[in-house]
């Protein structure tokens, strides 16, 4: 069977326009969560209370109109945003190498190991957000570490380590998994990793990427405890997957929701961790997950869903989860079409040819258009690389 016909758009060019839009802000930009970076905010004291600093965020990450500048948020790079920039880019390197690209994402990863959390506070490497970050559950003060963008700027270190050879960025990445592994915790006989040190949620998509950057330390150094002990973290959350195939967000009464780039990174995170610990004890759970994945996430016409029982909102960064997800972990001529049709939707519900850029997310009633670059253009850039390339190294068969 001859590989999918291509796209009626360019896919190339538009992730080209994507990273030409970021790099002319030096990578630098909004985000979806930065409104307590105002100053404005600050000087009235609205940080001294939980309620306010929530209700501040949460206007800001739900307005359609993009108020920051009025209030002083600044444009600020994001560690995930840039270990999505530099994912985008070795994937192109991949088959279109171009040493401008490789050395800009070197850079990037230097400018990565300048912002590792407080290394008199934490002894491994790690990052968190360049933002105070309130929920209901915890407060997370500005460059506290968190497993979920430690994971990504692993992941980014050790892609970067394994194509330059720089042991300074293996070396942070391995150094990284002893930080996700000292986020373990066992209550009531329930093995996982936390998200954020010193807090007990259970969410299944942060302690399954943990396990899988804990196994990668692990078999680096080779320590089969520890590797034992991210095993067994997955079993957990593979245990508690649902009869149809589903994850729920996380355990808490308030996490029941099931949504599509959560599962994507569940079904991602157990295929790398079977791949780095050598094992098929993963697969029954992919496959099922992958199963419900397509049949739960997608309308015919390319619509991915926010929600499994939900289309609203549609939401960029959902788009570029399924691209990878159909792409990486599906990989069959299904896949391919699916993600081909994901992608015109995405082209034509989303993105602006006249900003050159996709939007955040799209209610039903009510259109969010502000430019966020960690949300929205990082991921886009990411899932387009991947799909431009995967069509360009797989075989002329498709299995």
């Amino acid at each position: 069977m001859l590989k999918p016909t291509p796209l009626p758009v360019d896919v190339k060019s538009i992730a080209d326009l994507l990273l030409d839009q970021c790099r002319a802000e030096d990578f630098s930009g909004y985000d979806p969560f930065d409104g307590l970076n105002s100053t404005a905010f600050d000087r009235v004291g609205g940080n001294r209370f939980s309620l306010a600093r929530i209700a501040w965020l949460q206007f800001h990450k739900r307005s359609p109109f993009n108020l920051r500048k009025l209030v002083g948020v600044p444009k600020m790079r994001n560690p995930k945003g840039i270990a999505l920039i530099i994912l985008g880019l070795l994937e192109r390197c991949r088959y279109e190498r171009s040493e401008f690209e490789l050395n800009e994402a070197v850079a990037l990863g230097d400018w990565l190991l300048t912002q590792r959390a407080d290394p008199i506070v934490w002894k491994h490497h790690a990052w968190g957000y360049h933002f105070d970050w309130a929920a209901r559950a915890f407060y997370v003060p500005c460059g506290k570490p968190n497993a979920i963008t430690t994971c990504y700027v692993a992941r980014a270190l050790y892609a970067l380590g394994e194509i330059t050879d720089a042991r300074r960025f293996t070396d942070a990445a391995i150094d990284a998994g002893f930080f996700l592994d000292g986020l373990h915790l066992c209550e009531s006989g329930v093995d996982y990793y936390g998200y954020i040190p010193g807090e007990t949620a259970f969410v299944h998509n942060a302690s399954l990427w943990a396990a899988a950057f804990v196994a990668e330390t692990a078999t680096r150094i080779g320590d089969e405890s520890m590797l034992r002990r991210a095993l067994r973290v997955a079993h957990q959350s593979v245990s508690m997957q649902r009869d149809d195939g589903s994850w729920p967000y996380g355990v808490r009464s308030h996490h029941t929701f099931v949504d599509g780039f959560h599962t994507g990174y569940n079904l991602e995170a157990l295929e790398l961790l079977g791949r780095t610990a050598k094992t098929k004890g993963f697969s029954d759970a992919i496959d099922k997950g992958l199963h419900y994945y397509r049949e739960n996430f997608f309308l015919p016409d390319g619509t991915v869903k926010y929600y499994n029982d939900c289309v609203w909102p549609l939401d960029t960064h959902s788009v570029a989860q399924a691209v990878i997800t159909l792409v990486r972990i599906g990989g069959t001529e299904k896949d391919f079409a699916i993600a081909k049709r994901v992608l015109t939707r995405a082209h034509a519900s989303l993105y602006l040819p006249d900003q050159e850029r996709f939007i955040y997310q799209k209610g039903r009633w009510v259109t969010n258009s502000v430019n966020y670059l960690r949300w929205t253009q990082a991921w886009a850039f990411y899932a387009l690389s991947v799909y431009a390339v995967s069509l360009e190294t797989r075989p002329d068969e498709i299995e």
